[in-house]
């Protein structure tokens, strides 16, 4: 009987520690998500659709490319945007390249199929920087977009 008693007060105390989250930080998400609601949620999260980035490209637009993927994606194919930075997702948040960002221009940020852009995208705004956006769909898209006429 004590041993279940135990039991129950480790498995309750356990229990507790996996409802606790950081108030002031869900606090920070409600905020940057608010106006993410019905049909008005693409431009909130700062979606780039595909033929955007490319007339963005084509228009010289003052913006930087932030491609995510892993050095071994990059290699099977690599965009060739200039201003484009190469930081794997994993390294993203780290000081050194942090400061690599800029602050007053336009971030677009890619990865394969837009997943880990989102991520990424979202953790910028949230730390500061305020003119993040995602390539919606990422490169997977960006290779059926691109051709040689809408390349050019």
């Amino acid at each position: 009987m004590r041993r279940l008693f135990v039991l129950l007060v480790v498995g309750l105390l356990m229990a507790g520690g996996a409802f606790a989250y950081d108030g002031e930080l869900a606090k920070g998400y409600e905020q940057l998500f608010a106006p993410a609601a019905g049909k008005a949620a693409p431009k909130a999260l700062h979606l780039m659709k595909t033929e955007d980035f490319v007339q963005a490209i084509k228009n010289k637009e003052d913006m930087v490319v932030l491609d995510v993927r892993t050095p071994k994606e990059c290699g099977m194919i690599q965009l060739a945007v200039p201003d484009t930075l190469t930081i794997p997702m994993d390294q993203v948040f780290k000081p050194e390249n942090l400061e690599r960002l800029p602050t007053e221009r336009k971030i677009v940020v890619v990865c394969k199929a837009g997943h880990r852009a989102m991520a990424v995208a979202t953790g910028l705004r949230h730390i500061g920087f305020e003119n993040t956006y995602v390539l919606k769909l990422g490169v997977n898209d960006l290779a059926r977009f691109v051709s040689p006429k809408t390349a050019y």
